[in-house]
C-alpha cells in the first residue's frame, strides 16, 4: 500500500499515550471534567492583538464547531472535522484504498487523519488571515512599536496553538475520559447558547427587546413598554409572537428533544448466546440512529467549508459563485448552499426584512423554495452518504461487527458459528438501518433548522448536543456497570 511508507512518520507524531490496564471510573470522570474546564478557560482567552472589526467567518456555524469567536478556540473542531470529511470521502471512493477491518491499516487511517488535521489548522487560519477577515490590531502595533505583520504572526501562531490544543484535548478525553471530545465541546458550546438564550437580558439585536426568552417576556407583558398595544392580533402579530417572542424556538427546542431521545431509544435487538457458557445470554442493539448524528457535523462542516471558499473569492471581486454582504450570502450559487438556520432564512416577510436592512433586493419566493429544497437534499443525501462512510470508516460495519461477536464467544442461536454467518445477518439489518437513520437525521436536522431554536443554537446544534448527552449517559451508566461487575470488563474486552 503506497500509505505503508508514511508510517514511520505517522508513528512519530505526538500522542496522547494510552492508560496500561484499567482506568477507573472516578478517574476518568475527573479527566473529562478537567478537560472540560479546561475548554472553557480556552474558550475565554481572547486572541491578543485582534482588532475589534474582525469578522468571524464561521460565526453561523459555532454551535457544532465547539468554537468562541475572538478567542484561542476560534477554529473549534472545524480541523478536526474537516480532515475526517476529507479522508472519509477519499477512502469511501476509492481514491485511497484501505481495509478498515484491518488494524494495521486501521491505525494508519488514524495517524493520516491526525496528520491531516495539522494541515487543516493551517489551512482554516492562513485564508482567514490573508483575507482579511482576522486583522490585527494597528494601535497596538504602534503601541508596541512594532510592525502589523508582526501582530499578524502573533495570531496566526495564537490561531494555531488553539487548534493543537483542541486536538489533543479531544485525544485526552477518548483515551482517558468518558466519551469524546468532540462530542464534549459541542455539548459545552450549545448548552452555553441555550442558557445564553434563556437568561441573557441585553439587547442584542436593536430592537429594544432582551435576547433572553424570559426576560423578554417580562418586558413584553410589562404594560409600560407598550409591546402589546403595538403588535396587534394580525397576522404580523401572531408572527412577532412566535418568532421574534421566542415561542416557535421553545416549541422547537422541546419538540427535538423529545424526538431525539424516542429515537435514540428506538432499536432492533439481535439476541446473542454464549457458545461456551450455557445460559450466559445478550442482546446486539442496532439502533435506528445507527452511526449516531456526527455525520451531519460532516454536512454542516462540508457547507461551511463551501461558504468560507466562496466569502475569500468574493472578498477578490470574484463574484461567479454569488455576492456576500456582512459575510452572508445574498445571490448566486452560494445563496443556495447556505444552511437554512432559521425561520428568519425562509419566511418570505422575514427574508425580505433581513435583506433590506442589508440593503440587497430580497429574493423571490421560488429562490426562497430552492434554496430551502437544496439544504434539504445536502442534509438527507449528505446524512445518508456520510453514516454510511462513518459506519465503515470506525469498524461499525457488518464485517466488523461479526468479527466482534465471534471473537467474544458469542453467537445467534440457531445458526451456525461462524464469522461469515454472523455477517450475513448483520448484512441484512446495519447498512439498511444505516440508511434509514441517516436521512430521518437529516430530515429531523432540516425542520429543527427551520423552526429554529432557544439562544440561537440551531437545529444542527440541538440535535447533536440531545443525542450525544443521552449517549454519553449510557456511557456513564455502561462505564459504573463494569465497576460494579469487573468480569464484564474482560467480556468486553476493557481491560
Amino acid at each position: 500500500m503506497a500509505f505503508e511508507s508514511l508510517a514511520p512518520l505517522l508513528n512519530r507524531l505526538p500522542a496522547v499515550s494510552r492508560p496500561e490496564g484499567h482506568v477507573h471510573f472516578k478517574k476518568k470522570l475527573g479527566w473529562t471534567v478537567g478537560i472540560l474546564i479546561l475548554y472553557f478557560v480556552l474558550a475565554n482567552i481572547p486572541l491578543f492583538g485582534l482588532d475589534a472589526n474582525s469578522v468571524d467567518l464561521f460565526e453561523l456555524y459555532r454551535a457544532f464547531f465547539a468554537g468562541a469567536s475572538g478567542s484561542l478556540m476560534v477554529l473549534g473542531i472545524g480541523p478536526i472535522v474537516t480532515a475526517s470529511i476529507v479522508l472519509q470521502l477519499l477512502v469511501g471512493a476509492n481514491v485511497i484504498k484501505m481495509d478498515m477491518t484491518d488494524p494495521h491499516q486501521q491505525a494508519i487511517f488514524q495517524g493520516l487523519q491526525k496528520l491531516l488535521v495539522f494541515v487543516m489548522i493551517v489551512l482554516e487560519a492562513l485564508p482567514q488571515i490573508l483575507g482579511g477577515f482576522i486583522m490585527p490590531d494597528a494601535g497596538l502595533a504602534a503601541m508596541l512599536g512594532v510592525s502589523v505583520s508582526v501582530i499578524t504572526l502573533l495570531l496566526f501562531i495564537q490561531i494555531c496553538l488553539g487548534g493543537i490544543l483542541i486536538l489533543y484535548m479531544d485525544e485526552v478525553v477518548s483515551k482517558w475520559g468518558i466519551g469524546s471530545g468532540v462530542g464534549l465541546f459541542i455539548i459545552a458550546g450549545v448548552s452555553q447558547q441555550i442558557v445564553t438564550g434563556v437568561f441573557n437580558w441585553r439587547d442584542v439585536d436593536g430592537d429594544s427587546l432582551p435576547e433572553g426568552l424570559i426576560p423578554k417576556w417580562i418586558h413584553i407583558l410589562n404594560p409600560s413598554s407598550g409591546v402589546l398595544d403595538s403588535i396587534g392580533f394580525d397576522s404580523s402579530g401572531l408572527l412577532f409572537i412566535l418568532v421574534k417572542g421566542g415561542i416557535l424556538a421553545l416549541l422547537s427546542t422541546i419538540i427535538i428533544y423529545l424526538m431525539v431521545v424516542y429515537v435514540e431509544s428506538t432499536r432492533i435487538e439481535i439476541p446473542l448466546a454464549h457458545a461456551a457458557v450455557r445460559g450466559a445470554r445478550g442482546r446486539f442493539p442496532v439502533k435506528l440512529i445507527y452511526a449516531s448524528v456526527l455525520p451531519m457535523i460532516l454536512v454542516r462542516a462540508l457547507q461551511a467549508n463551501i461558504q468560507m471558499i466562496g466569502l475569500i473569492l468574493s472578498s477578490r471581486d470574484i463574484t461567479i459563485f454569488g455576492d456576500y454582504v456582512n459575510a452572508q450570502p445574498v445571490n448566486g450559487l452560494m445563496y443556495y448552499l447556505s444552511p437554512i438556520n432559521s425561520p428568519n432564512d425562509w419566511i418570505p416577510s422575514l427574508v425580505s426584512a433581513q435583506f433590506t436592512g442589508l440593503e440587497v433586493a430580497p429574493p423571490a419566493i421560488w429562490q426562497i423554495a430552492l434554496h430551502v429544497v437544496t439544504d434539504a437534499a445536502m442534509l438527507i443525501i449528505g446524512g445518508i452518504v456520510f453514516a454510511l462512510f462513518w459506519v465503515e470508516t470506525t469498524g461499525m460495519g457488518a464485517k466488523s461487527v461479526a468479527e466482534k461477536i465471534q471473537r467474544s464467544g458469542m453467537q445467534i442461536p440457531g445458526y451456525r458459528r461462524s464469522s461469515g454467518t454472523l455477517e450475513r445477518v448483520m448484512q441484512r439489518y446495519i447498512p439498511r438501518v444505516t440508511i434509514i437513520g441517516g436521512a430521518f437525521i437529516g430530515l429531523l436536522t432540516l425542520i429543527a433548522s427551520l423552526l429554529g431554536t432557544v439562544g440561537g443554537a440551531g437545529g444542527t446544534g440541538l440535535l447533536l448536543t440531545v443525542s450525544i448527552m443521552y449517549r454519553l449517559y449510557e456511557d456513564i451508566a455502561s462505564q459504573q456497570m463494569m465497576e460494579m461487575h469487573p468480569m464484564m470488563r474482560s467480556f468486553f474486552g476493557r481491560d
